[in-house]
This record gives structure tokens, C-alpha cells and sequence, in this order.
């Protein structure tokens, strides 16, 4: 796994709410989908909803010691790089929460647990390339609209 993280998802509880919160803060995003996105560096901060979020990893939102309403996303450039990335994360000790499939988006993805239950998304979204070094660059969700 190469050492780097492309997005950042914060389950939030009033998407409104938070992504107010965090333009009076300077920040635009762009909201697509009931999900905030914002170009953080070379990375990408998201905002979706608690419940939305814990269910597309495969977990409970409301469970003690749970899901704690944020996922790290570690992007590859295949669907082939996910499959053995799970392989790798479980004869580490992580525990796979959702099996690679493609999503209700449309892009192959999948979900884990570190051993103290930080989740983490393992996805092939063509549609967020990766450059040379890893890093990630946000698409304009507003092209062609």
C-alpha cells in the first residue's frame, strides 16, 4: 500500500450544517449528489451523511465503540489493485466490512477495518485519476452540466 491518503469523508449529522460551517471557515466545496466535496491540497475532504456513509462501509452508524462518522479512502488505479490491496489488509489483521463490488455509484470499491476499527474505503474511481506521484484532483462536478 503506498503511503498516502486521497480523501478525507466526514459522516456528518445536517449536511447543510457542516458544509456552512466549514465555508465560513474559507472553504468551497462543491455539492453533488446530497455529498460536499472540497479540494484540500492534494487530497479532497468530503462531507456526506452519518447513516449514508456507515452503510456504504458496511457498518452501523449508531453502534458503541462503531463506526465513529469518518472513512479514509485510499484510491488505486485498478479494479485488480483493490482486490489484492483486501488481500494484503487482511493477513494484516484488518477485517474487510464490505467486499469489493462496484457501488451504487458505479465504481469499484470496497471497505476495512483497521485492528482499532478505523475505516478506511480501498476504491478504482476512474473518475478521480490519480497522478504520477498518488495524488488526487477533484473533478468539476459542474462541467457539463
Amino acid at each position: 500500500m503506498e503511503q498516502r491518503v486521497t480523501l478525507i469523508t466526514l459522516g456528518v449529522s445536517d449536511l447543510g450544517r457542516a458544509k456552512a460551517f466549514y465555508e465560513a471557515l474559507g472553504w468551497r466545496g462543491q455539492e453533488v449528489q446530497e455529498t460536499v466535496f472540497f479540494q484540500a491540497g492534494g487530497l479532497g475532504l468530503v462531507l456526506w451523511g452519518r447513516d449514508e456513509l456507515a452503510e456504504d462501509c458496511g457498518l452501523e452508524a449508531g453502534s458503541p465503540g462503531g463506526f465513529g462518522g469518518i472513512v479514509l479512502a485510499h484510491n488505486v488505479r485498478s479494479e485488480a489493485e483493490v482486490d489484492e490491496l483486501l488481500a494484503v489488509v487482511e493477513r494484516a489483521g484488518g477485517t474487510v466490512t464490505k467486499p469489493a463490488a462496484v457501488n451504487a455509484i458505479g465504481f469499484y470499491s470496497s471497505a476495512f477495518t483497521d485492528p482499532d476499527g478505523h475505516a478506511w474505503e480501498v476504491a478504482h474511481n476512474p473518475g478521480f485519476p490519480l497522478a504520477e506521484d498518488g495524488t488526487v484532483t477533484l473533478p468539476d462536478f459542474g462541467a457539463g452540466s
